[in-house]
């Protein structure tokens, strides 16, 4: 009996260290599962690997922070690399060339300086167009996420609000707006935005209508979250990447329309320099100095085609069935 005892004892002692060594084999297995899904890159870190894996989306990339420094360093420029304010004139020194009496880009009709003014209407005009695609988002986001997410009526009555402002003429509308009341740049960004906003709004739309119904939206509205909490906290950060490719493409587009607008003299109005007056102002001296057409015209092109290239890079990188 005592053998028998002291046997049963043995048995117990080596399930008890079977046990917890299962036990323990477990939760190190559980940590190194913590462990591996915590390495895993999230969606915008193996985007960004893929953006960096496309060399022209890259090259884009690269002429847009080059093109921005450039146009933020405006002040710069004018002071230690010029020494000319962008309305300076000197009528003795008009028309001149490239490189001619110390002007790196040459003088305009005027006699200003066409490095200084080059920097500073980029400034102009990458500000236009950046403050005319962010107030687009914000009134286009606004309207299509309370379209998706409501639907019905509200639905009904914004898109039908959306389906007249797409039927109207909408250059010809903003070029009588802007010959009416020659807005300055701030003012001429929300004129673009206020007609503009239609195409993101039933983008997004389209996009919340097919993620309101999903499992994490149930979940949270079965928590108590309010609406506003569910669209701003669950729906539109899942509307990003399309968002970010929209700004990409349209912010090339808003440059183009500021500078029509401002080559038609109805849009930034001089003396403020930016790069479709400064093309306006040059036509008339085309013959006599064709870098004054040039030059902002290369600015515009090159601008947009960066801002394009890095615009189709960041498309394919954010759609990974776009990947092999």
């Amino acid at each position: 009996m005592a053998q028998q005892a002291q046997q049963s004892e043995i048995l117990a002692s080596d399930a008890a260290l079977g046990t917890g060594t299962s036990v323990a084999d477990r939760a190190r297995d559980n940590a190194l599962e913590r462990g591996r899904l915590r390495a895993t890159p999230g969606f915008y870190k193996r985007a960004w690997r893929r953006l960096r894996r496309d060399k022209v989306a890259m090259v884009g990339l690269v002429i847009v922070v080059l093109m921005v420094l450039f146009s933020l360093s405006a002040g710069l420029i004018s002071e230690y690399v010029t020494g000319y304010s962008y309305s300076q004139n000197n009528l003795r020194m008009t028309l001149r060339a490239p490189g001619e009496d110390g002007y790196i880009l040459g003088t305009d009709g005027n006699g200003r300086d066409i490095l200084t003014r080059l920097a500073y209407g980029g400034r102009v005009s990458l500000r236009v167009a950046a403050l005319a695609a962010m107030a687009t988002l914000v009134i286009g986001a606004a309207v299509g996420s309370a379209a998706g997410f409501f639907g019905g009526f509200i639905d009904s009555i914004l898109m039908r609000l959306v389906d007249v402002l797409l039927a109207l003429p909408g250059l010809s509308l903003l070029i009588l707006i802007t010959a009416l009341y020659k807005p300055g740049p701030i003012l001429l960004a929300f004129v673009i935005a206020a007609l503009g906003w239609a195409g993101i709004s039933r983008l997004i739309r389209g996009e919340v209508l097919a993620l309101r119904h999903r499992e994490y939206v149930e979940a949270a509205r079965l928590l108590g979250s309010s609406n506003t909490r569910i669209i701003t906290r669950h729906i539109l950060p899942n509307v990003m990447p399309i968002v970010i490719v929209w700004l990409s493409l349209a912010i090339p587009g808003l440059i183009l329309t500021e500078a029509t607008l401002s080559f038609l003299g109805l849009g930034v109005q001089v003396p403020i320099p930016s790069w479709g007056n400064m093309l306006q102002e040059a036509k008339d001296n085309y013959t006599k100095s064709w870098t004054g057409v040039f030059i902002p015209g290369f600015a515009i092109f090159i601008t947009s085609l960066a801002i394009n290239l890095l615009g189709n890079g960041l498309r394919d990188a954010l759609d990974p069935r776009l990947n092999n």
